[in-house]
């Protein structure tokens, strides 16, 4: 029986907690105070600590290494696992300062820090955008001077499309470079690139990928974020090209990136200029906004259990042997909604298979043998969500 550190500030990753405790584990979960009155699966947990000096995934880390240390006295940890892309950091470093197994802080910076990705993709010959750090001031007047606008300004370690702002000219940016101030040694500056954004969800083990699901998202995560738009996505067509570009460019990311062992998802760009494919982040996490639910529907392949048994295998010293896939359809679509517990029985269509009941929010899952029957369900969802339920936040 191995020993398990999950560690998360958010609510989320309940089945892979209940998977590796079903492996035989013994499942210890640190999280946010905040989280204290969440459903989380508690039955499945040998205990739960709660920290109340979390921000966004900034830990105290001074405060968490003794912590640890103290439970290290009479519990021996045999693996730490990040189920959110903010604990990532925090997990590498609780792994070196304990020499625990995994992944440690040089390689987490490829799947954390956005200005890292682009660099160690570039050095490994993967097509990125033009980039800039923020570093220099001539730099940054050689990249304005070099590259055509609009410009994407980045969060180097913000997740989805947090924080991202867009300049159309160099004046512009300059402008919001000077009012970033101290903290934009934090950013990076990226040419804006029009295109189709496609995620790429996969499983690796034993320095190999032995799952991927390719989809589309039909609405960007920067045109919700920061459009009020309506989240969409869904898995694209077996076969096609886009699924086996993309599916090879994962591999080449995940090789070029150092990853052994995780689920990890991919987010690349296909330029409506010359039909290419860039690179424009991954994770070594499964994917946010309920994805892991759409590509479990699609291919009955459990993101979070697998990742779990992934883990069990590689603490035992085990072959891991990925349940077979099937090869159906899925389609999400989510938003916000204005009211607290919306009534989405207005969508009574078969192809339904599930439903977000988080307050404030509303979103179907739909599945189908048929891309085109997916397709045509989100459309005419999207037009009812937008004129009886849809809500925006405020743009800051």
């Amino acid at each position: 029986m191995a020993t398990f550190l999950c560690v998360s500030c958010e609510f989320k990753g309940t089945d892979f907690l209940k998977y590796c405790k079903e492996a035989g584990n013994k499942v210890f979960l640190v999280t946010a105070k905040e989280t204290e009155n969440d459903p989380w699966p508690r039955e499945y947990l040998d205990d739960i600590f709660f920290m109340d000096e979390v921000a966004h995934g900034a830990w105290n880390m001074e405060h968490f290494i003794a912590g640890l240390a103290y439970l290290m006295r009479s519990q021996k940890i045999d693996r730490i696992v990040a189920l959110d892309d903010f604990d990532v950091e925090e997990c590498a470093e609780l792994r070196e300062h304990f020499r625990i197994p995994g992944m440690g802080q040089t390689t987490s910076r490829h799947f954390r820090d956005k200005l890292a990705m682009r660099i160690e993709a570039n050095g490994a010959g993967i097509k990125v955008p033009a980039f800039s750090a923020l570093f220099n001031d001539q730099e940054i007047n050689d990249f304005a001077h070099r590259v055509q606008p609009p410009f994407m300004i980045k969060p180097r370690f913000d997740a989805a499309a947090k924080g991202i702002q867009k300049a159309h000219s160099a004046d512009e940016l300059w402008g919001i470079v000077h009012g970033l101030g101290e903290k934009r040694h934090n950013y990076l500056v990226e040419q804006f690139r029009p295109g189709k954004i496609y995620h790429v969800d996969s499983l690796s083990f034993g320095g190999k990928v032995l799952f991927t699901r390719v989809s589309e998202y039909l609405s960007t995560p920067w045109e919700v974020a920061h459009g009020g738009g309506i989240f969409r996505s869904v898995n694209c067509s077996y076969g096609s090209e886009d699924e086996k570009q993309l599916t090879k460019l994962n591999r080449d990311v995940m090789r070029a990136f150092g990853m052994q062992y995780s689920a990890s998802h991919t987010e690349f760009i296909k330029s409506d200029e010359n039909g290419e494919y860039y690179f424009l982040e991954t994770a070594s996490r499964v994917g946010g906004a309920n994805v892991a639910e759409m590509v479990e529907f699609a291919s009955g392949i459990n993101l979070w259990g697998e990742w779990a048994n992934i883990e069990s295998a590689m603490v035992e010293g085990k072959k891991y042997k990925l349940p077979k896939a099937k090869k159906e359809y899925a389609g999400i679509i989510t938003s916000l909604s204005r009211y607290q517990h919306p009534d989405s029985s207005v969508f009574d269509d078969p192809e339904i298979v599930w439903r977000n009941n988080k307050e404030y929010h509303i979103g179907l899952i739909v599945q189908s043998k048929s891309r085109e029957r997916v397709l045509e369900l989100l459309d005419k969802y999207a037009a009812v969500i937008k004129e009886d339920f849809h809500a925006a936040m405020p743009n800051d």
